[in-house]
């Protein structure tokens, strides 16, 4: 479950998750597609930035602004870009992940998408949101790692 995108071909990498949240959990899904969608994914035509996860009351898990673009041979069996797409766990592990959510402070933000196998997996963090403060002093922390680096 707790898997690292390296073991595929990454896609894509949400950076700004890991700026704009402490992650506490990761966890790795697979995710619904239509054929044109793959197609495009192959293609890198992939954006990240504003997507977020959400459990429905049936207990789906739902990744939502994931903008994938139009497949350009597509035609007139392409997808609509951005839609609500089903993600795929267990659905005790939803039921965990659910709870887990209605703790203050606490979102499911997508990580990164990759292929695993030939079958696209997307990484899940359990993110809790950084106070402006903490963002500062992650920038003083990385800034002061490349100052060491140069010496």
């Amino acid at each position: 479950m707790k898997q690292s995108p390296g073991t595929g071909k990454v896609i894509v990498k949400n950076k700004k998750a890991y700026h704009l949240y402490f992650i506490q959990e990761q966890y790795e899904t697979g995710i619904e597609l239509e054929g044109t969608e793959v197609k495009s994914l192959r293609d890198g035509k992939v954006s990240l930035s504003d997507s977020y996860c959400k459990v429905t009351k049936k207990d789906e898990l739902l990744l939502l602004n994931l903008n994938i673009a139009p497949y350009s041979s597509g035609g007139y069996t392409n997808h609509n870009p951005i839609r609500k797409r089903r993600l795929l766990m267990h659905k005790r592990e939803i039921v965990k992940l659910r709870n887990k959510l209605q703790q203050k402070g606490y979102t499911l933000v997508p990580l990164g998408l990759y292929f695993k196998r030939g079958w696209v997996k997307v990484e899940l963090g359990l993110a809790k949101g950084k106070k402006k403060f903490d963002k500062r002093e992650d920038l003083k922390k990385k800034e002061a790692s490349r100052e060491s680096k140069r010496y």
